[in-house]
């Protein structure tokens, strides 16, 4: 167990810093923009949960990768894993320009369906439009970063989400507050930081690529193959981003107030996920690595010890959260009524943090075995039992609004999905070896 752990750990901590980096670049601009005032931040909440969606629903490219890229390397084709990867980032590229020319005509449209104020709306229009350019820079780190965890590599993508993150707080801060460019300069210090950070992936894919002689040019089957495993897994990530979108229309409909608080707090909950979700990347890597050099104990193994890391780690990230709650709120806003409506919100979310950490930890172990089929039909089992509990906090309206409103997110929501994962966890019939799950 102890070698287990060691290997867990090593893939694991330095994930850890790489997948806070996303979440980092949202605080970075939550805190700075809130204070601005609660109309821009109520914006960048609008602006923010698009994005993230759309982002979010391509994780795809990084979670078909890794196990793609993780069972090739155990079965001893390394050449093959890394064109695998390089197949991911041509389909991230073409799905980011497509984006782009999709989108830009779209915002308006878009940022209208949350049916907030005329003030908020432009705030989120200006965001989303500038932001969008970053799109097709972050789906190549998806799909890059997928590539080295495949390789049982996570310490390089924390290297880049370093030093993207720095440059993404000093941009932020020169054109936001020196340059007075508001909401707009903090969109464009983050896609500047973005398309460096691609930079980066696409000069060290190219470098693998000529070390092991796998082809650089774009393979129809391989893109196609990255893009039909990963068909699955797109559902998967919709039944999640339609509960993270309701959530946000629920809140928008409550005020800017509630709005801005839901901000705050999804900003908060996202930054624990990944952290937590460094234990489930690690489990992708060596469930993929065991299942495709055809070591079911292992997998068995690494398996139980994740649940184990994953409850302690929650049991700890929510006790920092529960102290620190009283504060927080001062850090991303200096409106009275959010940060009185954030303190209780926090409160709630702590205490639901273990059981997330029970979920993100078998989410990845079974995207790591490839059950995405399993993954994407429970997904919209657990929407349609998270929609009862939204519906009774939208209508009801029960008092403090913003806390139970996460209580029915926490522990409704997240709770239907640690149903779901457990009752798949407890049999074997995901344990499928060899090269291809």
């Amino acid at each position: 167990m102890k070698a287990i752990d060691r290997d867990i750990l090593r893939l694991a901590v330095p994930a850890l810093g790489a997948l806070v980096a996303e979440p980092l670049f949202l605080l970075a601009d939550t805190a700075m923009i809130g204070h601005l005032g609660a109309d821009a931040l109520a914006g960048l909440g609008i602006a923010s949960a698009v994005l993230q969606t759309v982002v979010g629903l391509l994780v795809f490219l990084a979670y078909a990768t890794t196990p793609a890229v993780a069972r090739r390397l155990g079965s001893g084709d390394r050449a093959g894993a890394i064109r695998a990867g390089i197949d991911g980032m041509w389909l991230a590229l073409l799905l980011g320009v497509a984006l782009v020319v999709i989108g830009l005509p779209t915002v308006e449209a878009l940022v209208g369906a949350f049916g907030s104020t005329a003030q908020v709306g432009e705030e989120a229009h200006v965001y989303l439009s500038l932001s969008l350019w970053g799109i097709p820079a972050m789906l190549l780190v998806i799909a890059a970063s997928g590539l080295l965890r495949g390789l049982q590599d996570t310490r390089t993508p924390l290297v880049v989400a370093t030093a993207g993150f720095g440059a993404n707080i000093a941009l932020n801060a020169v054109l936001i507050y020196g340059l007075g460019w508001g909401i707009a300069g903090s969109a464009i210090g983050t896609v500047i930081a973005q398309w460096g950070m691609a930079a980066v992936y696409i000069v060290m894919a190219v470098r693998a690529a000529r070390s092991t002689g796998a082809a650089l040019r774009p393979g129809l089957r391989g893109v196609g193959g990255v893009a039909g495993s990963g068909a699955w897994l797109l559902l998967r990530t919709a039944a999640l981003r339609v509960a993270m979108l309701a959530t946000v229309a629920v809140a928008s409909g409550l005020g800017v107030t509630e709005l801005a608080t839901l901000q705050i707090a999804m900003t908060v909950f996202s930054t624990l996920a990944f952290a937590l979700d460094a234990l489930a990347i690690a489990g992708q890597a060596m469930i993929g690595h065991g299942l495709g050099a055809s070591d079911v104990p292992r997998v068995t193994a690494v398996t139980r010890r994740l649940i184990l890391h994953g409850l302690v780690s929650g049991l700890v990230l929510g006790a920092v959260i529960a102290a620190l709650s009283p504060w927080l709120g001062f850090a991303f806003t200096g409106d009275t009524e959010v940060r009185a409506s954030i303190a209780p919100t926090l409160l709630v979310m702590a205490a639901g943090i273990p059981l997330a950490g029970y979920v993100f930890v078998l989410d990845g172990v079974l995207i790591g075995a490839g059950d995405a089929r399993y993954l994407a039909l429970t997904g919209l089992v657990n929407v349609a039992m998270y929609a009862p509990l939204l519906a009774w906090v939208a209508l009801g309206h029960p008092e403090p609004t913003m806390p139970w409103l996460w209580l029915a997110f926490g522990f409704g929501y997240i709770g239907a999905r640690a149903l779901t994962l457990g009752l798949r966890a407890r049999t074997t019939r995901w344990m499928v070896t060899g090269a291809a799950p």
